[in-house]
Order: C-alpha cells, then sequence, then structure tokens
C-alpha cells in the first residue's frame, strides 16, 4: 500500500451522535469528449426528518427502542455502512430511526445508560494494515494451527490458511473425521505447546519441480493444486523447525516464540467450499483470531459481545422490522410495516437531499436486454456477480446487476448541448446479485437490494468540482450520522480494466485534485479500482470499533 499526503488520513467529525452511516465510492469515466462522474453514496439524516415523521415512529417503535438505542450501532465488528443503498442501507440500518438519535447519554435513560458504547476505547486495536508486526503474528498462528491439527489428526489434509481483519483461518479436508467445538480446545493446547518449544521459521526456495515432489511424497493432493497456481519463481516455503511446512510467500515470525499464546483464541468451526466452489469438497474451516497482547485480545472479545448483543438479525425479529422468507429465497429481504417505516423516512431524506444538490431522480427498469451488458463490460467483468440469463421471445435478458448502463441510455437517447452540463441523476434502483447460499448473512449479505446511486454528466473542466460536491455530500451526511472516524483511499486501474491510459490518468488526476482541494489526505490503493475506472474509497468506523466501507 503506497501513502501519500503524510500518514493515513482519518477525519473527525464534529457530532457525538452515535449512528449507523455511509461509505463512498467514487469514480470516474469518459464518454465522447464529455465526463461522467459516478457517485455511490448513503444519505440518511439524523435531524432532517419532519415531526410528522418522527411522531409515526415513535408510535411504531420508541416504547421498544428506548432499551435498544445502544444496540442499534452495529451487529458485528465490521462497520454498518449504508453503503451504495438505501434500501441495502436500510437493510443494514437495524437500530432505531435517527430522529431518536440522542446527542448526549442523558437523553437515554438509566437502563440505555447502563450498556452505553464508548466509541473511545482504553485500548486501540490496530489493523492488519498499520501493524506489519501483527500480520506476521497471525500469518504464523495459521501455520501453527495448522502443523497442531495434523499433529493430533495426522489423515486431515490442509489446504490454504491466510490472515484475517480480526485474525486467520484454516481449511482442512478432515474426511471422516468431524471437529467439534472440545476439539478446538484440544487444538489450543497442542498450539501453546508449540509456540513454548520456540521453534524457528525458516523460509526456503524451491524448484518448482522438487516443490511437486516433496508434496506427492506427502500424499496432499491440495497443496498441488497450489502449486499449480503459483506463476512466479521460485516457489517458497516456510519450515516450522524440522516437523511441518507448507508453500507460504510470508511473512511470518521469527520463531514460534515470538507469538503471544494468551492472545491467541480459536472462535469457531464452519464449512467452505474448496476454492469457494460448491461442486468442489466440502472442507472444514477454523476460524481463530490473534493479537499483539492480552490485552488487546480482551478488548477484541468485549466489543463481540457488544456486537452479539447487537445483533441485527435478532433485533430486526424483536423490533417486527423485516424478515427472511427462505420459503421465497435466501437472501431475500421482506420489510415489515415498521422496518418500512424507518426505510420511508431514510429514503425521503436521500431524496430530498439530492434534489437540494441540484440531481433529478430517475427510475429505470429491473431488466434488460443481455447485449446491454456486454456493451457496458459488466459481462465480461462481472459475470460471476450476475444471476443466470431468462429467455423472452427469443432474446437473452438480464435481471440487473448495478444502474449505471440504464442512466447511460437515457443521456444518449437525445441530443444534448455542453450548455447543460452539468446534468446529475440520481436513483434509488434495485440490483440483484448472485451470492452463494453460504455467504449469506442476514443484511448484511443479500441478493436483492435497493442502491443509491447517481451519476452525473459534465465537461473535464467541470469535473473536479462535481467530485468536491459529491466529497462535500458524503462528509455532510457522516456527520448526520455521528461518524466521526473514517479513512480516505484513492483506488487506481486494476489489471483488467476498460479505456486508454489516457482517460485512466485523466481520471486519476480528477480525483487526487479533487481531494486535495478538499484537504483530504489519503492512502493509495495500487489496482483497487473498479474495472472501468479510478475511485475513491472511505471507510468508517462504527461505534464498537469495526471498520468498513465501499
Amino acid at each position: 500500500m503506497e501513502q501519500r499526503s503524510g500518514t493515513a488520513f482519518r477525519k473527525h467529525l464534529p457530532s457525538a451522535s452515535l449512528l449507523p452511516a455511509a461509505g463512498l465510492t467514487l469514480w470516474a469515466l469518459t464518454t465522447g469528449s464529455m465526463l461522467v462522474l459516478s457517485s455511490i453514496a448513503c444519505t440518511a439524516s439524523a435531524r432532517a426528518t419532519s415531526g410528522t415523521r418522527r411522531a409515526a415512529l415513535n408510535a411504531f417503535l420508541r416504547p421498544t427502542l428506548s432499551s435498544y438505542l445502544p444496540s442499534s450501532l452495529s451487529s458485528t465488528s465490521r462497520a454498518l455502512s449504508i453503503s451504495r443503498s438505501v434500501s441495502r442501507a436500510s437493510q443494514r440500518f437495524h437500530g432505531p430511526p435517527p430522529s431518536f438519535a440522542p446527542r448526549s447519554p442523558s437523553h437515554l435513560g438509566a437502563a440505555a445508560t447502563s450498556t452505553e458504547v464508548r466509541p473511545t476505547q482504553a485500548v486501540k486495536l490496530p489493523s492488519n494494515d498499520q501493524s506489519p508486526n501483527l500480520l506476521r503474528i497471525r500469518h504464523t498462528s495459521a501455520h501453527v494451527m495448522a502443523m497442531a491439527v495434523q499433529r493430533l489428526f495426522p489423515s486431515v489434509q490442509v489446504t490454504i490458511g491466510p490472515w484475517i481483519e480480526n485474525g486467520f483461518y484454516y481449511d482442512f479436508d478432515t474426511g471422516d473425521t468431524k471437529f467439534t467445538e472440545e476439539d478446538l480446545n484440544k487444538i489450543k493446547k497442542e498450539m501453546e505447546r508449540i509456540i513454548k518449544k520456540r521453534l524457528p521459521l525458516r523460509r526456503e526456495e524451491v524448484t518448482r519441480e522438487e516443490a511437486r515432489k516433496r508434496i506427492e511424497a506427502m500424499q496432499e493432493p491440495y497443496k498441488l493444486e497450489i502449486l499449480d497456481g503459483i506463476k512466479t519463481e521460485p516457489i517458497t516455503i516456510y519450515h516450522i523447525g524440522d516437523e511441518w511446512w507448507d508453500l507460504c510467500a510470508g511473512p511470518h515470525v521469527e520463531s514460534t516464540g515470538d507469538l503471544p499464546s494468551n492472545a491467541i483464541k480459536l472462535e469457531s468451526l464452519a464449512g467452505a467450499y474448496w476454492r469457494g466452489d460448491e461442486k468442489r469438497a466440502m472442507l472444514t474451516r477454523i476460524y481463530g483470531t490473534a493479537w499483539e497482547s492480552k490485552e488487546q485480545l480482551k478488548e477484541y472479545q468485549r466489543l463481540m459481545e457488544e456486537a452479539k448483543k447487537r445483533d441485527h438479525r435478532v433485533l430486526g425479529r424483536r423490533l417486527d422490522l423485516f424478515s427472511i422468507q427462505e420459503d421465497a429465497g435466501g437472501g431475500l429481504v421482506f420489510w415489515h410495516p415498521k422496518g418500512a417505516t424507518v426505510r420511508k423516512i431514510v429514503e425521503d431524506f436521500w431524496k430530498d437531499e439530492h434534489e437540494r444538490r441540484g440531481y433529478q431522480l430517475l427510475y429505470t427498469p429491473h431488466m434488460a436486454n443481455l447485449q446491454l451488458w456486454k456493451t457496458s463490460g459488466h459481462f465480461d467483468f462481472y459475470k460471476e456477480g450476475m444471476f443466470d440469463q431468462m429467455e423472452v421471445e427469443n432474446e437473452a435478458f438480464q435481471i440487473r446487476p448495478m444502474n449505471c448502463p440504464f442512466h447511460c441510455l437515457i443521456f444518449k437517447d437525445t441530443l444534448r448541448s455542453y450548455r447543460e452540463l452539468p446534468i446529475r441523476w440520481a436513483e434509488l434502483g434495485t440490483v440483484y446479485r448472485y451470492e452463494r447460499s453460504g455467504t449469506l448473512h442476514g443484511l448484511m449479505r443479500v441478493r436483492g437490494f435497493t442502491q443509491d446511486d447517481a451519476h452525473i454528466f459534465c465537461l473535464p473542466s467541470q469535473l473536479q468540482d462535481e467530485i468536491r460536491g459529491v466529497l462535500d455530500l458524503v462528509e455532510s451526511i457522516l456527520s448526520k450520522f455521528g461518524f466521526v472516524d473514517y479513512e480516505v483511499m484513492l483506488s487506481t486501474r486494476p489489471e483488467k480494466s476498460v479505456g486508454s491510459e489516457e482517460i485512466w490518468q485523466a481520471a486519476t488526476e480528477a480525483l487526487v485534485g479533487a481531494l486535495e482541494r478538499k484537504g483530504w489526505g489519503y492512502e493509495v490503493d495500487e489496482g483497487g479500482g473498479a474495472f472501468y475506472g479510478p475511485k475513491i474509497d472511505i471507510k468508517i468506523r462504527d461505534a464498537i470499533g469495526g471498520e468498513g466501507g465501499v
């Protein structure tokens, strides 16, 4: 990760209210001589709702919500960004309506104040990006766990074991062996024995042929497949002492003794298909968390307990806000009257705020001829996230995964003058994306949601001003939702993309210029842009320390 403008930018906003809020993605495209700025930003207000709407929500929800106000802030350690869509925003927004957001704990009452979560933590939890040492600890912990598993269960085969946001995991083919929660305790104790031996971690470079020979001798077919997927030379192997090794690029700590055993915990078991393919073998995944100190682990566990109290799936049922009806299919959300009331307030504010800032509202179809998605590039670059097509009078139609091509069609519908520019269009467009059943999770991972989407058609000379306007919009919304802690990323051209280098360069420079005029520092995420353009990502942190964004 390249860092620009000094240290990573972290914006602190003045508002102290605690509510879920939004993320932002910006990207720039060109169409002929005109530049198109497309923005996605959540718009919802804690204070812009009318008295009538507040009264309606009060009648529905106030008696129950008074004891859940502090619990409305997050359902997991990940930030519940109300990004990309008001419906998705509403889907993720599982707490009280913005109009009930207290400005101080005194508004909560004694019962609510006793469970209040304060944004300021006694122990600051670092991220993998912020702490290279933490990343090495987590990566090494994964290897030590796999070694412990194969010590205890010699017939088990290992696959992959990366570090993740709050720890690590490893996937195993356990065959006839079925792991239990009790086995997690046995594995952790074996890990502690390995750690106490202070075994060195040694990096070795070998030829592809040598690696294949060793793997075949071990009879580890998954490692062979991993080896075939490695395109670089030489092949790197990491050893733990003289007993265990795996294909790995690192990094790791120097010795197992460098691992803080009292800051490592095995958390759960899960199923996972090999390579994420439901047609391949079902594996057993063990999740673990690892930190630099016992104090960090304790703080993480505290936040996880707070997250359980705020599980939006539980609150959604308890407050009668929404449901997932399995008879209709997984990942599809049904909004109940109370939840629909919350959603209406958010949507009404979204419309008012966009119209106030010069946007015009659009409504577009839920499906279109497949050729449109081929023309836009989505079919080539995003087809794994799209549902299968349907046949209509011998033509293939695609249910839409996004709204962008529809807005471009409207723009092309008539001859336009440069004097009309900028044209700002916004839509709450419902989209459908294929998610495997094993990945679905309440409102956090769904197959259908309504996306807050806007496109701005403008001249190249207007582009920076328009981007700056969207940044102002998002800052205003973040403050209204009480987010006081977020980071800015500039995501550049990925390996697979469309458009000329000149267009990408102009678009990237426009984003940089707008950020600099705004006075925001940022980090550069090389290759993290969309296939059609660079973007600005804003990562937000929720009330219990979770981070997320788009």
